[in-house]
Formats: structure tokens, sequence, C-alpha cells
């Protein structure tokens, strides 16, 4: 091998990665410690630039129905409407389901303990036949001002522990308020000033990168910049659009709990999959403490109208903008669900769809490669053989006459 500049470059880079490979696995706790502590000094700047990034969403649109010809007057001002917008809308939900909430906890402290002796009374009647049974469930009894009082004595007994936990559960509060107050006020400056830090971050990037690796990295953040705001936004519509259909049905069916369960299904259903179903479960538990048959109204309801939203209305709204084949949205929320909980839902649907797009593209690619240096063999073939055909005729040729 010859050793010129270039190969003593990549001698050098190949031991020094080498070496390095080799500390941090020696040194993996280490690494990971530091890595976790950089996390978190960096958590309130994550914070702000995913807060920066959701709300340009509704900023992008606010922003050009701004009658200001002068650009910091309206991004100031589109940057005030959107947060008002956000906060109005949050303000608006919790002043609205806050008293139907109320309401229901009061509605259920009568009703559970009436449901429980309804029910003991038909399990009774059903059971008569079988004395075996019936002693267990007589002997199930709920004595509440004993349960009332065990809790009291739990609570006195456990106070050391429940103030501990108390002024843990307080420090933990002000770390997250103080994160989310300096992530907001990071997100605004990234917002107030979102061209210049794009235009300082591509020359960062053509600086530092070849031309073909700076292309290919503006090319996957476009792409991602475009699925995530057309997931972020079609979950959303579709989640309002679904609250509005369990709000309108179950007002028409004279079912209880209409507009605290419609809220709530349009606030799980951003989860995507598996969030409606937690509606489900919370509607179907409050209106069998009321009414069983009203219950099975809704859930026959519910799985109805999850076959309209299914079928018509999320393919609709949210249509083609993920690109992503509905078995990979389900391998996509398991894995995120299971590695980050509800954010790792909402943010792994995305982030497979850029990741399937890009190896869909790579694929594409090199497949079109294969098949033009297969059309190219044909053709050099084909060419050879033209070429070789006169001189097998004039041989031919010459025998016949000789």
């Amino acid at each position: 091998m010859e050793l010129n500049t270039e190969t003593v470059k990549k001698i050098r880079g190949l031991i020094l990665f080498t070496v390095a490979a080799v500390v941090v696995g020696v040194n993996y706790r280490s690494v990971l410690e530091g890595v976790r502590l950089v996390f978190r000094m960096l958590f309130p700047f994550i914070l702000g630039a995913v807060i920066a990034f959701i709300l340009n969403v509704p900023m992008s649109f606010l922003e050009p129905h701004i009658p200001v010809k002068k650009e910091t007057i309206r991004r100031a001002l589109g940057l005030l409407l959107t947060i008002f917008f956000v906060v109005g809308i949050l303000l608006l939900v919790i002043f609205v389901v806050t008293p139907q909430l109320l309401d229901t906890v009061r509605s259920l402290q009568r009703s559970i303990p009436q449901f429980l002796t309804e029910a003991t009374q038909v399990l009774e009647k059903t059971f008569a036949d079988y004395p075996e049974i019936l002693a267990m469930i007589e002997s199930v009894q709920f004595d509440w001002p004993q349960l009332l009082a065990d809790v009291m004595e739990f609570l006195r007994s456990g106070a050391g522990v429940v103030l501990s936990g108390t002024i843990s559960a307080a420090r933990s509060i002000v770390n997250g308020v103080t994160s989310f107050g300096i992530g907001f006020i990071f997100a605004i400056y990234i917002l107030l000033q979102k061209e210049t830090l794009g235009r300082q971050s591509r020359k960062l990037v053509l600086a530092f990168l070849p031309e073909r690796a700076a292309g290919s990295i503006f090319r996957t953040a476009a792409l991602t910049q475009r699925i995530f705001s057309s997931f972020l936004t079609g979950q959303c519509v579709e989640a309002v659009i679904l609250g509005m259909m369990f709000f309108g049905t179950l007002i028409l069916l004279r079912l209880p709990y209409s507009l605290l369960i419609g809220v709530l299904i349009a606030f799980t259903a951003l989860i995507p999959i598996f969030g409606a179903f937690i509606g489900l479960v919370v509607g179907a538990f409050l209106m069998l403490m009321n009414n069983p048959v009203d219950a099975l109204v809704f859930v026959i309801a519910f799985f109805i109208l999850q076959q309209v939203e299914g079928n018509l209305i999320y393919p609709h709204v949210v249509g083609g903008s993920v690109g992503l084949p509905s078995i990979w949205v389900l391998v996509a929320v398991t894995i995120g669900g299971s590695a980050f909980g509800i954010a790792g839902m909402l943010v792994f649907i995305p982030l497979c769809s850029v990741l399937y797009t890009l190896l869909k593209e790579e694929v594409n690619r090199r497949l079109e490669q294969k098949a033009a240096g297969r059309r190219a063999a044909q053709g050099t073939g084909k060419e050879a053989a033209g070429k070789a055909e006169p001189g097998r005729g004039r041989g031919t040729a010459g025998k016949t006459a000789r």
C-alpha cells in the first residue's frame, strides 16, 4: 500500500476510532452517566425546541393572514396570536370540563355503593340454587365507615412517608416548572428568529461537511419537517372531529356524560391506535355505574363511530401525510410506547415515516441503477453481436462460392 497523505489520514482515523470504541466499551457506565448528565443539562433547550416546533404549525398558518407590512411586527403578532390561541383552547377545555368532572365525582359517590348493592342482589338471585357461591357472595361486604377509618389511620401512621413524598413531589414540580419556563422562553427566541437560525445552521453544515452530505442532510431535514407538521396537524384535526362526533352522538342517544366523554376522547385520540380506547373504558365505567344499558349502548356506538372514523375520516384528514403503511404504524406505536410512553407513540410514527421514506427512495434508486446496468449490458451485447454478424455472412458466402 502506498503511504500517501490520504492513506495516512485514513489509518489515523481508523486508529482513533478503535481507541475511542475501546475506551467507551471499557467505561460504558461512566459514559452513560455522562450522557444522562448532559441530557439533564440540555433538557430545557430540547423541550424549548419541541415547543417551538409545535407552535410553529399554527403560527405558520396565522402569520401570513396578518395585515401588517413590517416583517418583525407581523412575526411578533403571529407569535402572540398563536400563544393566545393555544392557551385559550386549554383554558376553555378546563373551564368547560371541570364542572362536569366535579358533578361526575359527586354522582359516583352516590351511585357506586348503590350499584354494588344492586349487583349483589342480582348475583344472589342468579346463584340461589348454588349455596356455596351464594355464601361467598354474602361474605363480601363493604363497611364504608370502617374503610374510611382505615384510610385515615393509614394516613396518620404514614405521615412521615407522605411528608417526604410531598417534599420530593414539590421538588419535582419546581424543577419541571423551571425547565418548562426556560424551554418556553427558548422557544420564543427560536420562533422570532427562525429564518436567521436556519441560515446559520445551513452555513454550519456547508462549512464542515462535504457538499453531497450537506445536501442529504438538508433533504432529510425538509422531509422530517414536512412529515412531522402534517402528522401533528392531521392528528389535531382528526381528534377534534372525533370528539365532536361522540359528543353529538351521545346527545342524540340521550346518554349521560356526553361533554366529558367527548372531550376525553378528543384528547386521547391524539394517541394513535390505542388512544380512543382509553375514552371507551372510562366512559363505559361511568355509564355502568349509572345504568348498565347505557354502557352497552355506548360501547356499540363507540365501535360504529370508530369504523366510520377509521375508514372515512382518518384517510381523508390525515391521508398520505405520513405515508406509512398500517402495519408499520402499529410497530412504531408499540416500540415508541414501550420506550418512551405516550410521547414515544406520538413521535415514533412520523419518525418511522421519515426512515421509511428515505429507505424507499434508496431502494428505488439502487434498483434503477441495477436496471440501467442490465440495459447497458444488453445493449453492449447486441452491439457486439451486430458487429460479428457481417463476418459470419461473408464467411458463408465465400464457402458457397468455393
